[in-house]
């Protein structure tokens, strides 16, 4: 009766040595080295593998001194060391840690068990190697490029100089999926240029797409490699012997990509451009191109440390290798006959995008659109609006009557709304309403921050009120901003989602007298911008709409407000609607573009325009001392009140209103078509 203790176990092809072993000895036993903290993991698989009753978790860290074990390790025969750090991202200290110091760590309990040890290698040793690698070629002058390359070749050296210890070396491959199923555990090695490869499924298949000449590589699958492992470690009179675990002939990347792209529904390609490889190499040797490369592979999510370590200079012999499988049945399969596997595993299971909702024609069409402040106003004509298009509209605000019957009317009239009461100020009721939420619809994927409050007083009147400009920025940025940190996990996990603040004019205009007001909208504004180019490879969007002047419950105390021809909250909603379809960065009106632009090339000018309003326009009731008019707002209360204006002081103050409502299509929208960025 064999008796095996396993490093790497539980590791992609460490599970499947196990099970071979399993299957190969009925009467073996077989010891698990795991983490206590990977406890639950190891009994999870041990409960699918075939007689896993005879697997049994070993307690240590393959990185702690003595392996971390707390008592004498159990008597073995073998000792198979898989456990190491594979990443070829990872830094220096960490593959270190496990893959130098964890293999000596290794060496010194196979020499006190007497055991033979069984080291996985990996074919990285070769580094730069140019020509044949042979199996028992090891230290040929080679320059070994990355943290990993350096710590294989130095676990391997330690193994090789051991005194006293019987051992054996396996060199795989790249190790892909199992090329029956193609299941894959993470995305690693090839797979970082599925995601590129999956891109150009858009291009009609039949595109003569000529490809870089990069060399060879050479890839196995993961099914070959653990069932050559446990032939070879089962196997008398090979100690001191070292294996190729390699695909017998390279291949080149253009095979490699044409299988790919033919199972992707991408242009397979018209082959490798001759001499390409060579001028790609010369031209990254020119100062700066080499920084550029680096950033285009980033953005096609594949790390520029991984991309010039999938070529091998070397052409690796597996003679030996395969002399001792003979017999047995065991060959690598071609990469084609396997790869379109590979890809429907990866699309099913590890594309970061399998998450992302298909494209059904309509963009609201089984679509989840949160909406606070949707009781009233906008956010009650927006509710209306999505629902129509068949969106399932999550509507918040504070008031539960008011929500609860603004749900039953849009469910009267088709639609599907849902009512959650919320005060986005109170931190465990967004909790609470972010967990309900995606507990019951599963995800978000609009957010529209449209709850608000807006509070008209001037600074001078404001000194002894420092809780106007803290409960405003408690609706307009901090609810806001607690939102989208909530949602934003679940977003990112299925790859899309996209975030409409309602902003105001008053940002580009900076209105007077509204200082809590702006200050807490531009804050969320420039929040907005920075998380937009933080997720933007992960499909998250954000618009600011600098909503102009609507006629909303918040406007109504404002007598000379109540004559002008404002738009009303169902030509707002289509604004809303708007940056929900098409996502655009922001959408501003024309006079807020023009104030911007007056602020920047004649900023005297501007101020000297917006004083003139400030000293026309009076204060509110509240900060004249009278009694303040108290109204509802989106979802929150405004104190509010102007004194009428009179004279020819009152056009100029309410320009940033009249303007708008005059840039009627013409010119202005010629304008927005024409400039970068430029949404009205």
């Amino acid at each position: 009766m064999a008796t095996y203790i396993v490093t790497g176990g539980t590791g992609f092809l460490g599970r499947r040595v196990v099970q071979g072993l399993l299957d190969a000895e009925p009467d073996a036993t077989v010891h698990v080295l795991v983490r206590a903290e990977s406890l639950g993991k190891f009994t999870d698989l041990a409960e699918n593998w075939h007689d896993g009753e005879r697997v049994i978790p070993l307690l240590g860290d393959l990185t702690a001194d003595g392996l971390g074990l707390a008592g004498p390790a159990p008597k073995a025969d073998h000792v198979i060391h898989l456990g190491a750090v594979y990443d070829m991202t990872a830094d220096e200290q960490t593959a270190h840690a496990a893959n130098v110091a964890g293999t000596r760590s290794v060496i010194a309990l196979a020499s006190d068990l007497g055991a033979i040890l069984h080291h996985v290698s990996s074919v990285a040793v070769a580094g730069n190697h140019q020509g044949k690698f042979f199996e028992e070629d090891f230290d040929l002058g080679q320059r070994l490029n990355s943290p990993y390359h350096r710590t294989k070749f130095a676990a391997e050296k330690l193994v090789r100089q051991s005194r006293g210890v019987r051992w054996r070396v396996y060199r795989p491959a790249i190790v892909v999926g199992d090329s029956r199923t193609g299941e894959m555990d993470k995305i690693d090695g090839p797979y970082y240029f599925f995601a590129a490869i999956a891109k150009l499924g858009a291009l009609p298949t039949d595109l003569p797409m000529p490809l870089p000449d990069l060399g060879a590589t050479n890839i196995v699958p993961v099914d070959y490699v653990a069932a050559a492992m446990v032939e070879l470690v089962r196997r008398a009179g090979l100690n001191g012997r070292t294996f190729h675990l390699v695909n017998p002939e390279p291949q080149p990347f253009s095979k490699i990509y044409a299988a790919l792209a033919t199972a992707a529904g991408a242009p397979s390609g018209i082959g490798a451009v001759p001499g390409s490889g060579r001028a790609l190499s010369r031209l990254s040797s020119i100062p700066g191109v080499a920084a550029v490369r680096d950033f285009l592979l980033e953005q096609l999510g594949i790390p520029a440390t991984v991309a010039p370590h999938t070529a091998f200079s070397a052409e690796f012999i597996s003679d030996s290798t395969r002399a001792q499988l003979r017999g047995t049945g065991l060959s690598v399969p071609s990469f084609d006959s396997y790869a379109e596997r590979l890809w429907s595993y990866w699309r099913d299971n590890l594309d970061p995008n399998r998450d992302r909702p298909a494209d059904s024609g309509c963009p609201f069409t089984d679509r989840v659109v949160l909406i606070t402040g949707a009781s009233s106003g906008i956010g009650l004509a927006t509710a209306h609006a999505v629902a129509r298009r068949g969106a399932t509209v999550v509507m918040v605000a504070r008031g539960r009557d008011d929500l609860i019957a603004a749900a039953d009317a849009i469910t009267a009239e088709g639609g599907v709304a849902h009512g959650y009461p919320c005060d986005i100020t109170d931190p465990d009721a967004v909790d609470e309403l972010v967990a309900t939420v995606l507990a019951e619809h599963g995800h978000v994927d609009y957010l529209v921050n449209n709850a608000g409050r807006s509070i008209r007083r001037s600074v001078l009147n404001s000194t002894d009120r420092m809780h106007d400009f803290e409960r405003t920025m408690a609706v307009n940025y901090f609810g806001a901003v607690r939102l989208i940190l909530a949602l934003l996990p679940s977003m990112r996990a299925r790859r899309f989602g996209h975030i409409v603040n309602i902003s105001s004019i008053a940002v580009q205009t900076k209105a007077p007298r509204f200082a809590a007001y702006v200050a807490s909208k531009s804050a969320l504004d420039n929040f907005s911008d920075i998380a937009a180019v933080e997720n933007r490879d992960a499909g998250i969007t954000f618009t600011s709409v600098r909503m102009p002047l609507v006629r909303t419950p918040m406007i109504a105390p404002t007598e000379i407000y109540r004559s002008l021809p404002v738009p009303d909250p169902d030509q707002a909603a289509a604004i809303v609607v708007r940056a929900l379809t098409d996502r655009p960065d922001r959408i501003d009106t024309p006079v807020g573009t023009f104030a911007q632009a007056v602020e920047l090339f004649m900023p005297t000018v501007k101020r000297t325009i917006m004083h003139q309003g400030f000293r026309v326009f009076g204060e509110s009731h509240a900060a004249q001392g009278k009694s303040p008019v108290v109204v509802a707002t989106r979802d929150t209360v405004t104190e509010s009140a102007a004194t009428p204006a009179r004279g020819r002081g009152a056009l100029v103050a309410l320009a940033p209103v009249l303007l708008p409502l005059m840039a009627l299509p013409g010119p202005a929208a010629r304008i927005a078509r024409v400039v970068p960025g430029l949404h009205w």
